[in-house]
């Protein structure tokens, strides 16, 4: 969580303990910047996008990170104060937005969903942020609870089985066929931000995810529930002492963790219109990728690593693989945010802004 002890990060090296290693990773290092540079000058030098293209490309990153930022937020949460990766956590994600969608889908039938566009991204968004928030909290109390004094390769399974039993159940429930979000017309235009013609749907899935962020950054920081959630992070059983109910106090980190992925959910179908029951795995591990990239543990770094993530894998193809004359470099995005990853990773192998973890007491 964001007050914990940071754990030193690695030590310092001497040039006596120099080892084949250190010189292949250093090497390595050395390659990967030579490669995004080179990459980097061939491809803004030939001129193949214009400003405006390069615009578009940063905004559509930014707009599609903050959903993966948001995501991220539950993986970071839960891991801060249980110290395991809920991988269920992407189809609370989809739960979300697939309750989205059908309430969206209600709404575009009566005036409301043109007449007061706020007033109907406002009730969708409260509906995912309800469902997925419930979801999360009945996975702590059904599937982890049991086993939290497990050895941690126990939940960890667990969550993977967890997942599965999420995505077959929505598909009994709701069917395999992909649905299709409402398109609200007042989203469909564009904003003039700088001079600059921006896309509606975007501007408003940015906005809503920093207001969510700054929101649960105060409540961490400045409420006495965040405390709580800070202190259970620190050290559980001193926690308990000091008066703090500590399963109720994970229950609340589950529960604004799916509340998160719920506006996440609500806020794919401005950025991807359509949604299964299989939606939900590849934004979690895209998710889970940016809560490492920024630190895992790090409610800040899972921000910031998501946004990341998100403009890396929107710019990466046309500015680095461009550069080499790949053929079909844009459907290389994926392989780019991969390995965008393992390059933070080899310079700084606690994340961005490092992990935040309580020290091991004896």
């Amino acid at each position: 969580m964001s007050e914990a002890i940071s754990v030193p990060a690695t030590p310092i090296r001497s040039a006596a303990r120099v080892t084949p290693v250190t010189i292949f990773l250093w090497g390595l290092r050395i390659a990967a910047l030579a490669v995004i540079l080179y990459g980097s000058y061939q491809s803004i030098s030939s001129g193949r996008l214009s400003g405006a293209q390069w615009r578009d490309l940063l905004i559509f990153g930014a707009s599609t990170g903050s959903v993966f930022a948001l995501i991220a937020l539950g993986y970071t949460m839960v891991y801060g104060v249980l110290r395991f990766i809920n991988f269920a956590h992407g189809e609370v994600f989809m739960v979300g937005a697939m309750m989205a969608f059908y309430v969206a889908n209600g709404l575009a039938a009566t005036s409301l969903w043109t007449a007061s566009p706020i007033v109907s991204l406002l009730i969708v968004l409260l509906a995912a942020m309800a469902t997925s928030a419930s979801v999360a909290v009945l996975l702590e109390r059904i599937a982890y609870r049991p086993l939290r004094n497990a050895p941690r390769l126990i939940p960890l399974i667990t969550s993977i089985g967890a997942s599965f039993t999420i995505q077959y159940l929505v598909n009994g429930l709701v069917g395999p066929s992909t649905k299709d979000f409402p398109r609200m017309e007042p989203l469909r235009g564009t904003i003039n931000v700088a001079g600059s013609r921006i896309p509606t749907s975007r501007v408003v899935v940015i906005v809503v995810t920093v207001i969510v962020m700054i929101a649960l950054y105060l409540f961490v920081e400045r409420t006495r529930t965040g405390k709580s959630m800070r202190a259970v992070s620190e050290d559980q059983e001193t926690a308990a002492l000091m008066g703090i109910d500590v399963n109720r106090t994970i229950v609340t980190v589950f529960a604004v963790g799916g509340a998160m992925a719920g506006v996440a959910g609500a806020l794919w179908g401005l950025v991807f219109p359509s949604i299964n029951f299989f939606s939900g795995f590849l934004p979690g591990i895209k998710a889970f990728t940016a809560a490492v990239l920024g630190g895992i543990g790090n409610i800040l770094g899972a921000m910031l690593g998501g946004v990341s993530l998100g403009v890396v894998e929107s710019v990466g193809p046309s500015l680095v693989l461009a550069g080499y004359d790949i053929p079909a470099f844009s459907q290389l995005k994926d392989v780019v945010a991969y390995a965008a990853l393992v390059m933070v990773l080899i310079f700084r192998p606690t994340g961005i802004l490092g992990e935040r973890l309580s020290r091991d007491r004896t």
